[in-house]
């Protein structure tokens, strides 16, 4: 059992999987912090300064109660939700164009004619047509 394991963590298709994962946090990495700190400061700029993660809606406002604790207010977070959202859409735009760039980088597959009959398939053909 513990040779078949082996056998299965060690075929490529694992290997390029795990491979992949990496890559795909580090990227996550990179992209959210494109979006975090260079686009949103634009779009932020771009709309008059808003920061979209203040804007809420307070249903309940935070009580003290008789013992002293505090229970917090309950606040719908829409600014949160709509920054989540341009982040969705921008990181699925860079995502596009990674892969974009990615396809135009890869060498285009030239399919090979298939190769015609030889010439001496060719005499075969005839020789057996003539003998018709």
């Amino acid at each position: 059992m513990l040779k078949e394991f082996k056998n299965f963590i060690m075929t490529g298709n694992v290997v390029e999987f795990a491979v992949a994962v990496i890559m795909a946090g580090a990227i996550g990495a990179v992209v959210i912090g494109f979006v975090g700190d260079i686009i949103m400061p634009i779009v932020g700029h771009f709309s008059g300064g808003m920061d979209f993660s203040s804007i809420a809606y307070t249903l309940d406002e935070a009580t003290k109660k008789a013992d002293g604790t505090v229970v917090p207010a309950n606040v719908v977070a829409v600014g949160k939700w709509i920054n989540t959202i341009i982040s969705l859409l921008v990181v699925g735009f860079v995502m596009f164009l990674i892969v974009k760039s990615y396809n135009k980088m890869k060498k285009p597959v030239v399919a090979v004619a298939p190769a015609g009959p030889s010439q001496e398939e060719l005499l075969t053909q005839i020789r057996d047509l003539l003998k018709k």
